[in-house]
């Protein structure tokens, strides 16, 4: 027979109320109370409801996070690693939630932000729009963004842009001028992240007082063979670039394939950075920049944490440093490579 509620108080001979208090910590019972209920629950091997327990709480103990549709992307995965390794030493279960469109973006907003639905929710590279913001902020409901930036939430967030002009920086201190930008669909309508590093790539160019080419910007899905493909059509051009900025290191090691393929050398005669530093990016020696990925994952999970407990808390932001991880896959522009 599995104990119930009811047992463990005739075993402590206490009411049921004041067993209710005890699994859900509530101050208000003496210390010997306490204990005879504590013993009790131990002999019966008494397990509460979780049901019961969130409806006397008037809280679901659930945390949502909110991602784009490809969260199987290694630094979606790192994030998520992040997050969950908070939440596991909390009361807090996670659910996931996945999105394709902005019509379900704007449901996630507008859905999870009633109290019965989730506790509080985390947003992954998902900025919302004006729309969503006047939807969600007036019920309060709490909300931190992870890879997103707005100055009425909570975040957690990079300098996109700045992490693109580390890398393009880098290329031409190395004498480098036809540098190309490999990168998802720029105008993806939810995920701005490769848009802003495409824009830090072109402010380098600029002040470098170097043309930006057209032709040296290729776009297509987030994937390693795809971005095989689209360095393909780089390296196959008249004047091929001498350097591949590629907007993640998932793409990166795409453009490593097609370059050993056609068998160049890197960094002899082709230099490639990526972005995100992944464990396979240490594993193939790849330059890249490097984002605390885990680290923002566990930084916006505690931040929700904190506001869950203290809903009169202020806006937090977190801006994580970006350093460029320098290794093998970049050099000096080949003597063949050198253009004006």
């Amino acid at each position: 027979m599995v104990a119930t509620i009811r047992d463990v108080a005739e075993k402590a001979e206490v009411s049921i109320a004041t067993v209710s208090r005890v699994v859900n910590q509530n101050p208000a019972v003496s210390d010997a109370t306490r204990q005879k209920v504590l013993d009790a629950i131990s002999v019966l091997n008494y397990t509460p409801s979780q049901i019961a327990r969130r409806l006397s709480l008037g809280r679901t103990q659930t945390v949502a996070v909110v991602l784009p549709s490809f969260f199987t992307r290694p630094s979606y995965v790192e994030r998520l690693r992040g997050i969950q390794d908070v939440l596991t030493k909390s009361e807090y279960d996670l659910v996931i939630h996945t999105v394709d469109s902005p019509v379900q973006i704007e449901g996630y907003f507008t859905t999870l932000s009633h109290p019965s639905r989730v506790d509080g929710v985390l947003f992954i590279s998902l900025p919302p729009t004006k729309e969503y913001v006047e939807q969600y902020l007036p019920t309060g409901a709490p909300a931190v963004l992870v890879d997103g930036n707005h100055e009425q939430f909570s975040r957690v967030m990079i300098d996109d842009r700045h992490g693109g002009r580390l890398v393009t920086e880098h290329l031409v201190k190395l004498g480098h001028r036809r540098i190309a930008f490999l990168s998802d669909f720029l105008n993806t309508p939810y995920y701005i992240s490769m848009q802003l590093r495409f824009e830090g790539y072109r402010e380098v160019l600029k002040t470098a007082g170097i043309p930006f080419r057209p032709e040296y910007h290729v776009e297509g899905a987030h994937a390693r063979l795809e971005a095989r493909e689209l360095a393909r059509q780089l390296l196959s051009l008249d004047d091929p670039p001498t350097a591949i900025f590629a907007a993640s290191d998932t793409q990166a090691i795409g453009v490593l394939d097609a370059a050993r393929s056609m068998g160049m050398r890197l960094p002899e005669d082709l230099s490639l950075v990526g972005f995100d530093n992944i464990r396979d990016a240490e594993y193939l020696n790849l330059t890249t920049v490097h984002q605390p990925l885990y680290e923002s994952g566990v930084q916006g999970a505690q931040i929700l944490l904190s506001m869950m407990k203290n809903p009169a808390k202020p806006i937090q932001v977190v801006t994580q440093e970006l350093s460029l991880i320098i290794r093998s896959t970049t050099g000096p522009v080949p003597e063949t490579g050198v253009s004006s």
